[in-house]
Order: C-alpha cells, then sequence, then structure tokens
C-alpha cells in the first residue's frame, strides 16, 4: 500500500462519508480481566460517540509508511486452515456478527499483547465501493469492486489525572470525579491490505505508535507474520553500525553528518529528475548502493570496510529506503557544527592576518625610529650612517644623489655594524623624507 492508497480509506473516515456496518470491542484491564465486551451497529451511534470512534479508526491508519506503518505479509502456513489469516478471513466474513469469533479474537489479544495496564480493543467492519478512476485521477460512477475489510485498534486506557473542577451541583470549587479515558491507539491493523486500490489478501497493514518499540509480538502471534523493524529502528541500527566503526569519538559526529549529506543529495537529485506530479521511486540502499555513498561521503577505506560488512549483515533481509533513513537532527546539528568550524578557521585567519599586519607595522616603526636617529645624529662631518638592524627592518632604502655623488657613497663597518657613509662637502644639504637636516658638515 502507498500514501494515496491509505489516505484514500482515510478520508472516508468522516460521518459523512463512513460506511462502517458495524463495531464491537472488548475492555481489558491490568490483571488481563475481561471487564466488558458490546457489538453496536455503527451508525447507530450517538454523534458524539460516532465522532470520537471515527478519531480513533483515523488514527490507525496515520503515520509514515514504512515507520508507523509497515505492511506485512502471511507465511504460506498461515494461510492454510488453522492459520492466522484464514481466522481473519472468517471473522471478516462474519461482519463482526459472530460473537464467538470476536471473543477468540478478543482472547488472541489478551494472551500476546504485551501491555502494563488497561486497554481497549476495538474492531471495525465496512464495505466499501471502490469507484474505477481514470488515469487523470477522476472518479467514475461505476465500482470496480467492493473492497471488504476489518479494522482494528488497541488503545490504552488511563486514569484522568486528579484536579480541582467546578461541582455544578454543589455550586463550589472541589475534586473533580477521575475517569478511565480512553486514548490514541498504541497498536493496530488493517486486513486485507488495499493493495492498488484492491482486496490483497496476502497482507496486512500493520500500525504502531511507538516507532522505537513497536511491539514485535503483535506482528508475530497476533497476525502471524514476521515482525519489520520500523525506519526507525533501522536508522538507529544504521547509527549504530556508523559508531561501532568509527573508533575515533571525535571523528564519529562528521562521518555520521557526511554520509547523511550524501544521501539528503542523492534524494534531492532524485526528484529533481521527477516529474511534478509523480512520487520520486525510493531509493533502496544495498550493499553495493550503501558503498557508492561511503565512497562519495569521502569515509576512509577501512571505516567504509567496516561500515559496509555490518550494514550487509544487519540488512541482508531487508534493506533500508533512503528518506527513512536520512536523520534531519544529524543533519541540521552537523550543519551548525560545519559553520562553527568554518566560522573558527576565518577566525583564525583574521588573528593571522592582523598578526602580520602588526609585524609589518612594527617594521615600519623601527624604519622611522632609525631614520630619526639619523637626522638626530648626522653632524658637518659628511659621514651619514644607517645601521645594519634599521637597514634589515627597513623595507627599502632609496637615495637620490646628483651623478657626480654617487661615486663617493661607500660602505664601512662601524662599531661591528655595516653603515652606508655618504661624505659631504661645506656647501651640500642632506633631506631625509623631505626634511631638511639640522647643522653643517663640519672640516
Amino acid at each position: 500500500m502507498n500514501k494515496k492508497e491509505i489516505l484514500e480509506l482515510k478520508r472516508r473516515m468522516k460521518k459523512t462519508q463512513c460506511t462502517f456496518t458495524r463495531m464491537c470491542g472488548c475492555y481489558v484491564n491490568a490483571e488481563k480481566e475481561v471487564v466488558l465486551t458490546f457489538n453496536e451497529n455503527f451508525l447507530n451511534l450517538e454523534e458524539d460517540e460516532l465522532h470520537k470512534y471515527l478519531e480513533i479508526a483515523s488514527k490507525t491508519l496515520s503515520g509514515t509508511p514504512g515507520n508507523n506503518l509497515l505492511e506485512l505479509s502471511f507465511p504460506k502456513e498461515e494461510e492454510e486452515i488453522g492459520g492466522k489469516q484464514q481466522f481473519l478471513m472468517g471473522l471478516k466474513e462474519s461482519r463482526l456478527k459472530n460473537d464467538e469469533l470476536a471473543a477468540a479474537f478478543y482472547q488472541l489479544v489478551i494472551d500476546n499483547y504485551d501491555y502494563a495496564g488497561n486497554y481497549l480493543i476495538i474492531l471495525y467492519h465496512d464495505a466499501y465501493d471502490v469507484m474505477t478512476k481514470t488515469s487523470d485521477n477522476n472518479a467514475l460512477d461505476e465500482s470496480e469492486e467492493v473492497y471488504e475489510y476489518l479494522l482494528a485498534a488497541v488503545c490504552p486506557v488511563t486514569l484522568s489525572k486528579a484536579a480541582l473542577g467546578y461541582l455544578e451541583n454543589e455550586n463550589r470549587i472541589g475534586p473533580r470525579m477521575r475517569d478511565w479515558v480512553v486514548g490514541v491507539p498504541e497498536a493496530g491493523f488493517l486486513f486485507p491490505a488495499f493493495t492498488e486500490r484492491s482486496t490483497d489478501i496476502h497482507s496486512v497493514m500493520y500500525y504502531t505508535k511507538d516507532t522505537k518499540e513497536p511491539h514485535d509480538e503483535f506482528m508475530e502471534f497476533i497476525l502471524g507474520c514476521p515482525a519489520r523493524q520500523t525506519a526507525t529502528e533501522k536508522k538507529n541500527t544504521f547509527q549504530d553500525i556508523v559508531n561501532s566503526a568509527v573508533t575515533d569519538e571525535r571523528k564519529r559526529g562528521r562521518v555520521l553528518y557526511d554520509i547523511h549529506e550524501t544521501l539528503q543529495e542523492m534524494l534531492e537529485e532524485k526528484a529533481l529528475y521527477t516529474e511534478a506530479e509523480q512520487e520520486p521511486d525510493p531509493i533502496v540502499l544495498t550493499t553495493e548502493t550503501i558503498q557508492d555513498v561511503l565512497v562519495n561521503s569521502k569515509v576512509p577505506e577501512e571505516i567504509a570496510e567496516r561500515i559496509g560488512r555490518s550494514f550487509a549483515e544487519k540488512f541482508a533481509d531487508e534493506p533500508p529506503v533512503a528518506d527513512l533513513l536520512v536523520d534531519k537532527k544529524i543533519l541540521s546539528s552537523g550543519a551548525h557544527e560545519r559553520i562553527e568550524e568554518e566560522l573558527r578557521v576565518e577566525v583564525q585567519q583574521l588573528k593571522n592576518e592582523l598578526g602580520q599586519t602588526k609585524s609589518e607595522l612594527a617594521i615600519a616603526q623601527n624604519t622611522a625610529r632609525a631614520v630619526a636617529d639619523f637626522a638626530e645624529n648626522s653632524t658637518g662631518e659628511a659621514a651619514a650612517t644607517l645601521t645594519d638592524e634599521a637597514l634589515a627592518n627597513a623595507c627599502e632604502v632609496m637615495l637620490r644623489v646628483a651623478p657626480q655623488k654617487a661615486g663617493q657613497i661607500t660602505t664601512q663597518v662601524i662599531g661591528g655594524r655595516r653603515c652606508i657613509v655618504i661624505p659631504m662637502d661645506e656647501h651640500e644639504h642632506a633631506s631625509i623624507n623631505g626634511e631638511e637636516l639640522d647643522g653643517q658638515a663640519e672640516n
């Protein structure tokens, strides 16, 4: 069953469209004792009551296919006389008018359903006149078949919380009476399945509210089908595989994020090339596909090999589907961490650039001090010196002199430092950066 087929049935669970013929149920206490049973013509229920039962029926077909809704197939032996499928077929064909068959079903649930507390078992019977649809999805006024099915829901019944309330008879505020309240279904099923808008007696659609603990015992012992993992269970199993393969705890989150990012990109690319009116085909992650994902995620070869071996072992019977395996929380958290890492790198680069700027500024300041010292210490002896340190700190020393003067410039070691020596006559003048040197050369 796909989403459209599930929604087709679910949309009918309104008073104006509902065709439920009958409903029966059994209330069980925490000691697994039957407290009461009932059997009603559904359309004879009071309006408020009818709406509440329709809400419960609708919830049993809610959630995500592959996660909350699991399509199960009956083993061959269960389709033989005495098997669970044959029992459900008899219950359906009775249209819930056989109290003994209903009681046998209640007892099957009581004996096998693992739940600590009170609960209500509800069975609905419906006969849906399936209208023919054209290729453009328009319904015609002619019936393809009558889809007759059972819908079952198992709902917890809990005691309401103690609270104050208005006591109308006494006209005062006082302790409100506590009631046993029926909650939304924890488990349920649709039989037969509605596959390709037609009856499929070989399959049953199982519902679970808790996708982490989906009540495997219900699938196995009540419906007689091999238990299937929910998407949540598969997702957790896959994360365990990656976490076990990556021994460095600091790298686990990043590897998991890179894999999920690659899966998300695959899904987006698939959707991009799928026609708008169609739903993209699911991407099944086989052992070959997951290897491609690991390569594209740039997972180290040794880690990829460990992940591949564990993946093949855990998902040999039922490979997961990519869109149900992708964890939005991991993508969100990983993207946030990546942004933080990029910001850290950017901040470090800015710090390095700032340090370089400070170093260049220090050199410039040292050069300026050396030039100032040169100007201050120059005399009329026609000798001007720049120390090795000043030369080393200066980016460039530019000298502009008359052509006949250039041949007189020499370098000498003075006081252990290499200096530029410019002899000056009495009538000659010198300036540095446009400023005249004070004093005249002495003979």
